[in-house]
């Protein structure tokens, strides 16, 4: 078990990468909603549940702030945070948890516990599909069964984080 917390680099690009929208739109078209719908999103890439709704949605007609919405973020972050802090149970530097928190926010926390990317991270010469962490990492790239260019992009860019230390938006 690892007890990192998101560094200050991680969350900015991260947020960065999910890009602000200060009025409630769906996730699927980009098009800002009046009514609320799956997938419904404002802020730094917080999905508004339907219970939400009247408080993030119908509430926030005229908009959120920015400052809003990154308290928004961080709430929605910790809960990643302490995710790969819990599975991870190798040595890991500060750049391979951001990369791992930021993969896990795309992915889903349950997505990243039985992938193969967490075996290979807690033990490199667990036996998986994928000949290395790399290729298990860059799989993460398709939506709905195809292969999507943005994801390819996010995994470049997170592999890079992991890999290298290199923090860069695509």
């Amino acid at each position: 078990m690892s007890n990192h917390q998101m560094s200050d680099q991680g969350i900015e690009l991260l947020m960065s990468i999910e890009s602000f929208r200060g009025d409630p739109y769906d996730d699927q078209t980009g098009k800002v909603i009046s009514n609320w719908v799956i997938g419904a999103t404002i802020g730094y890439g917080h999905l508004i549940s339907l219970q939400e709704w009247n408080e993030f949605g119908a509430g926030y007609r005229n908009g959120i702030t920015q400052e809003q919405a990154k308290t928004l973020f961080l709430k929605d972050l910790a809960p990643f945070v302490e995710g790969v802090n819990a599975k991870v149970t190798a040595s890991i530097t500060q750049n391979q948890f951001d990369a791992l928190v930021i993969l896990a926010f795309n992915i889903g926390l349950a997505n990243l516990a039985t992938s193969s990317v967490l075996k290979l991270v807690n033990n490199p010469s667990s036996l998986t599909k994928y000949p290395n962490l790399e290729a298990a990492w860059k799989s993460w790239n398709k939506s709905q069964g195809k292969i999507m260019e943005g994801l390819n992009k996010r995994r470049n860019a997170e592999w890079n984080i992991y890999s290298g230390n290199v923090y860069a938006h695509w």
